[in-house]
């Protein structure tokens, strides 16, 4: 997956280069978007502090908002919260992020494939309970709780299904890189978003 990230990213610099002189003579702001999305995948790793190995299907939400910039382009910016369930007994891994994002894109009749590249931060929220109920109101002696910020890199690639010239179904998948201090955050893997885009 880093070599599919590391070719969209070239992908998305040669699009800029080889599209840069057409965009400089259309409008220049050619409209607004937004919307939310939903998300899953497949994430994992192991925690090398603990030893523990995460993996499983994530659950989260989130939203964009873009300015057009000619026929091809767009720059804004998106977050979103991400939760893996571990255990099954209220242990979770949580990564929120967002940052500013780059976009070429291109429409078609009744689709708009794209490449985009977020840049920005977030956190990893880590509650890990290896012995005892989530139900009681008793004190835990075996869980883990940690908070990390990172620097956010997240390629991503998708569609857009042109139901009206206001309202687009997207369809998309990315990989979000976090890196610390400490190296690069786990667990890590592809997420899956579907989500409605509003524009005018």
């Amino acid at each position: 997956m880093k070599q599919l990230a590391l070719t969209v990213l070239i992908g998305f610099l040669l699009a800029c280069s080889v599209q840069g002189q057409e965009d400089a003579h259309q409008k220049v702001v050619a409209g607004f978007n937004g919307g939310m999305m939903v998300h899953t995948g497949y994430l994992q790793g192991t925690l090398p502090e603990i030893g523990y190995r995460a993996q499983g299907v994530p659950f989260g939400l989130g939203g964009v908002i873009r300015v057009a910039l000619g026929r091809h382009w767009m720059v804004g910016g998106e977050g979103y919260v991400s939760t893996l369930r571990q255990m099954r007994n209220g242990s979770y891994i949580k990564y929120g992020w967002g940052g500013l994002l780059g976009e070429f894109y291109w429409p078609f009749k009744h689709v708009m494939p794209y490449v985009r590249l977020t840049v920005g931060g977030g956190s990893l929220t880590t509650f890990l309970m290896f012995d005892g109920n989530a139900d009681d109101w008793t004190m835990e002696q075996d869980a883990v709780f940690h908070k990390q910020v990172f620097c956010a890199i997240t390629p991503f690639t998708g569609c857009d299904f042109i139901l009206t010239k206001a309202v687009h179904l997207t369809l998309k998948a990315d990989w979000l890189n976090g890196i610390s201090h400490t190296g690069w955050m786990k667990p890590t893997g592809p997420r899956f978003y579907f989500g409605v885009i509003f524009y005018h």
